[in-house]
């Protein structure tokens, strides 16, 4: 299934959009451009055609012209007039540039001194043209040739003037003139849609931000290949169509994605999948306190949840992550679910929740991995979808790896005395001495009732007595209290998973909150 569709390449330098053709698969985003070629007889010079034209008593040059030196760009035709002169040579387009007229070079001649060039140029005028592959869209040229089928901008003015030259200039005869028309030997040109860029789509990005802001591009979004390569900043007319192409396009990366981890998991033993993979940005603290957001590759695999800057491609890669955490001792928490008031909410890509808006972050779709040690890493997805796939990835990933690993310890100490506190996902908590192995007491995770910690260490456990009904404080210290919290979390959950299912996928917060258009 291949997708196609008009938009435009913006260039942030010139600040001008170019009308582009896109062509989407399975694995490619192919960018296309309009260009004049020869398609019969030789071609004389690779890009430049010389056309002579005789001035028709009615209709005269049959063409209009647009644009010129004050407006920072060349003279264009714009519009080609059916049966008269410049339409019967066959050799002009919509788009093309003149470059001479009568061996006059007029490359950096303003337009009136164009219009007056051929207005006065006789009846047989000779001009210079090469098609101009990157048009201003502010020039509103069709690109339909000629005619407004295919017209993207058609009931838009532009604000450059169209010089008809479809009138009669200053012609000095008044005989109709034979009109002009191709000759047979001469070369036949034809208008097409080229490839220029071709990005792979496997292990590529999106993006829809303006670079190192938290600002959304409107209707806008670049994509790039695992090699760094972009497509540039591919610009839509619509919001819906913007919503439509960043959908097929995530589509089809995470569908590549799926692919790359059923290749990868051939190579794991059954304990080490990988169960989810992908592209975020992680916020990161300026040294000015601002907020810079980067690419990280993220993946849950086997016992680890791992950190990349860029995708493991082969079996060595998984050893040079960034980061590499054990999943029971972290915590998955849903930052942010809200869609600010722009267009992407009238196209209706995903619903969002409005909560109050954190004013120092204006991403929407949120998420933060806390670790040991009290620290956490906030990520941003570009889609709700996307946010939701998270969400279950890192729960399955982590209840998978509580039943795998059955049971963790933690050394700790209370009152001077070394202690072990294991956490076991069949009997719930034990703690033991360390030297004589000795159990001193022993719960159930259903009696855990409750917990308080100071933020460093020290913790609290409440655990309600099955026989006298009342609660028993358990304190403990630990070297690294947040890992310790974070597998009682996992571990609680896990079990909760295992007995009650239903109760754990009403918990989503993602899913619960959005649906897919």
């Amino acid at each position: 299934q291949t997708k196609t569709g008009i938009a435009l390449l913006y260039d942030e330098v010139s600040e001008n959009a170019y009308d582009i053709r896109l062509k989407l698969t399975k694995e490619v985003l192919t960018i296309q451009k309009q260009d004049v070629i020869c398609v019969s007889g030789s071609d004389h010079s690779a890009n430049h055609r010389t056309v002579t034209l005789r001035r028709q008593p009615v209709g005269g040059l049959g063409l209009s012209i647009k644009g010129g030196a004050e407006h920072k760009v060349p003279v264009v035709i714009s519009k080609i007039f059916k049966d008269q002169a410049a339409e019967q040579t066959g050799m002009l387009f919509i788009g093309d540039a003149i470059i001479q007229v009568n061996g006059i070079n007029v490359e950096s001649a303003t337009h009136e001194e164009v219009v007056h060039l051929l207005r006065n140029a006789g009846d047989e005028v000779t001009i210079t043209v090469q098609y101009l592959r990157e048009a201003p869209s502010f020039l509103k040229l069709p690109l339909g040739s000629p005619g407004p089928s295919s017209d993207h901008s058609s009931g838009t003015s532009s604000p450059l003037f169209d010089s008809g030259l479809h009138l009669n200039g200053n012609s000095t005869n008044t005989a109709p003139s034979s009109p002009s028309s191709p000759i047979a030997n001469e070369p036949k040109y034809e208008k097409r849609w080229l490839d220029t860029l071709s990005v792979p789509l496997s292990m590529a990005r999106i993006s829809r931000y303006k670079t190192g802001t938290d600002k959304l591009r409107s209707n806008a979004f670049e994509v790039l290949a695992l090699d760094g390569v972009s497509t540039g900043i591919l610009q839509f007319y619509t919001a819906q169509e913007s919503a439509d192409w960043l959908r097929a396009m995530s589509t089809n990366i995470s569908d590549l994605t799926l692919q790359n981890m059923k290749m990868a998991n051939k190579c794991c033993s059954p304990s080490d999948q990988v169960i989810h993979m992908g592209w975020v940005n992680e916020r990161l603290e300026g040294t000015d306190s601002s907020q810079l957001y980067k690419f990280k590759f993220l993946a849950l695999k086997g016992s680890s949840f791992y950190i990349f800057s860029t995708p493991p491609v082969s079996t060595l890669d998984w050893v040079r992550a960034e980061k590499i955490y054990n999943l029971c001792e972290v915590l998955f928490k849903i930052h942010k679910l809200w869609l600010a008031d722009d267009c992407w909410l009238q196209a209706n890509l995903y619903l969002g929740i409005h909560q109050d808006f954190d004013l120092e972050d204006q991403r929407p779709y949120c998420f933060s991995v806390m670790v040991g040690h009290g620290k956490s890493h906030y990520f941003n997805v570009e889609l709700g979808s996307e946010l939701a796939v998270w969400e279950k990835s890192f729960q399955r990933a982590i209840f998978l790896e509580v039943q795998r690993t059955g049971s963790k310890t933690y050394m700790c100490s209370w009152q001077g005395d070394t202690l072990c506190f294991t956490v076991d996902f069949a009997l719930g908590f034990t703690c033991f001495d360390s030297k004589t192995k000795n159990v001193l007491w022993r719960f159930k995770f259903s009696q855990l009732k409750g917990s308080s910690d100071d933020g460093k260490t020290r913790v609290k456990l409440l655990f309600q007595n099955v026989d006298t009904k009342q609660i028993e404080t358990k304190e403990l210290e630990f070297q690294d209290l947040t890992a310790v919290l974070h597998c009682i979390h996992s571990f609680i959950a896990a079990k909760v998973a295992s007995v009650d299912p239903v109760f754990i996928d009403s918990q989503s917060i993602a899913r619960k909150y959005m649906y897919s258009n």
